[in-house]
């Protein structure tokens, strides 16, 4: 933004008069929001000074607590860092129950360098690879998620929240049912005038494969940093929305054995410094001719490095039951035209708008980390020239590949042990 931080914040303040708080915040590595609350009135020096905060704020468990990863918490002493704005997610935060802001922060030391842990941070190394190619890439996320009661049963645990109409909870699929998104209208409405306000474009809604799951579809943005960022804002809405409505949503990619786990799928393209999309091919569609050799190269290298890079797609033990032979979650580092069975799907679409939708991750995947390592397979098969072989055609989930790993301690070994991932996301990193 071309004006100064704090004046950001009086313009701020001059649209939205009646705010009493601002919530300063970091979403960590298990996508947990953490960070300070502010009265207004103190809020301007957040602006010109920062906010100290723990580097390994981070890198806490999904509880809260430090492991010492890696001798970050206990063992150097705790040193903070200095949390700076991202002004640009200065926002209303609709759900709370004062007139409240929120903004994000991205950590520094006090010499400006970017903090070494900060997925955020590990994203943009990677996106620096990409500059130096001309290239840009295009981002789009497609989260699903579970609308749930706010209580849970003492036997069979989470409850897909009760049809507003009847009171009664929803037992069938009915996958893409419009009754279904109307039953819960006034809560998608908030949340799609709450996520406007934050300047996020909602595309679509769409009732998913389960009771009570929904998919959101973000528009596409040609700044992979902002498209994560915003897909961070979208989480908190949704969850804070809900509240609202006497609910809670959940982004675990499997809250019920028995039921449709929940993706973050991601279509992603490249544009060239002219604005020209640099995946489109000459021939028609679901020829290979249609698809350009640098498009090629980037189902090659995601192919490729899919079995080292799960631990990233699926970090904890929850996400790995999401991964099952005849279901929608791909099992396979495989590719396909207009084919939602393999891992990676080229949808049917014009030339213009030629693309990858990334099917591995799980809901609870951390967004920075997984694009990071996305984008990083795309460069690397860029770089090395890889071929993906020929499309998946047909049923590509009958069985699971023996090179996927299907239990998380074999795929986070897989992934410490990448030399792919240390080269692109930092050796202390991984």
């Amino acid at each position: 933004m071309s004006a100064k931080p704090d004046s950001v914040l009086d313009q701020y303040l001059k649209r939205y008069p009646q705010t009493q708080y601002l919530d300063a915040y970091i979403s960590d590595l298990s996508c947990i929001i953490r960070g300070k609350r502010y009265p207004i009135e103190e809020a301007g020096k957040l602006f010109h000074d920062g906010m100290m905060l723990p580097g390994s704020t981070f890198l806490l468990t999904v509880n809260g607590d430090s492991e010492d990863p890696e001798n970050l918490g206990y063992s150097d002493g705790d040193p903070d860092e200095v949390a700076v704005p991202i002004v640009e997610t200065l926002a209303p935060c609709a759900w709370t129950e004062l007139p409240t802001a929120q903004m994000m922060l991205t950590l520094k030391d006090l010499d400006g360098t970017p903090y070494y842990y900060e997925p955020r941070n590990v994203l943009r190394r990677v996106l620096d690879r990409f500059d130096s190619l001309g290239l840009r890439p295009v981002v789009a996320f497609e989260p699903e998620f579970y609308l749930l009661e706010t209580d849970m049963d003492d036997e069979t645990g989470p409850v897909p929240a009760h049809l507003p109409s009847t009171g009664k909870q929803p037992t069938a699929t009915q996958v893409y049912s419009i009754d279904e998104v109307e039953e819960f209208s006034s809560y998608f409405d908030q949340v799609v005038s709450v996520c406007r306000d934050q300047g996020i474009r909602i595309s679509t809604i769409s009732k998913e494969y389960s009771p009570a799951q929904f998919e959101l579809n973000l528009h596409h943005v040609d700044d992979a940093l902002l498209a994560a960022d915003q897909y961070v804002m979208l989480r908190r809405t949704v969850q804070g929305v809900a509240r609202t409505h006497n609910m809670r949503a959940t982004f675990m990619s499997k809250p019920f054995p028995e039921q449709s786990g929940s993706g973050l799928h991601v279509h992603i393209s490249l544009l060239d410094r002219s604005g020209k999309n640099v995946f489109a091919g000459d021939g028609q569609y679901g020829e290979m001719d249609s698809l350009s050799d640098l498009m090629r190269y980037s189902l090659g290298g995601i192919c490729k490095t899919m079995a080292e890079s799960v631990g990233i797609f699926a970090p904890n033990v929850n996400a790995y039951r999401r991964f099952r032979p005849d279901s929608y979650a791909p099992v396979r580092d495989d590719w396909g035209f207009e084919n939602r069975f393999v891992a990676f799907r080229i949808p049917k679409s014009n030339p213009e708008a030629r693309r990858i939708e990334h099917r591995v991750a799980g809901a609870d995947a951390n967004p920075y980390l997984l694009i990071a390592t996305i984008l990083a397979s795309i460069h690397h098969g860029i770089q090395q020239n890889i071929d993906p072989g020929p499309p998946t055609i047909g049923n590509a989930v009958i069985s699971q590949s023996n090179t996927i790993p299907t239990e998380i301690d074999q795929a986070m070994n897989l992934s410490r042990k990448s030399q792919f991932l240390a080269d692109y996301l930092g050796e202390q990193y991984i």
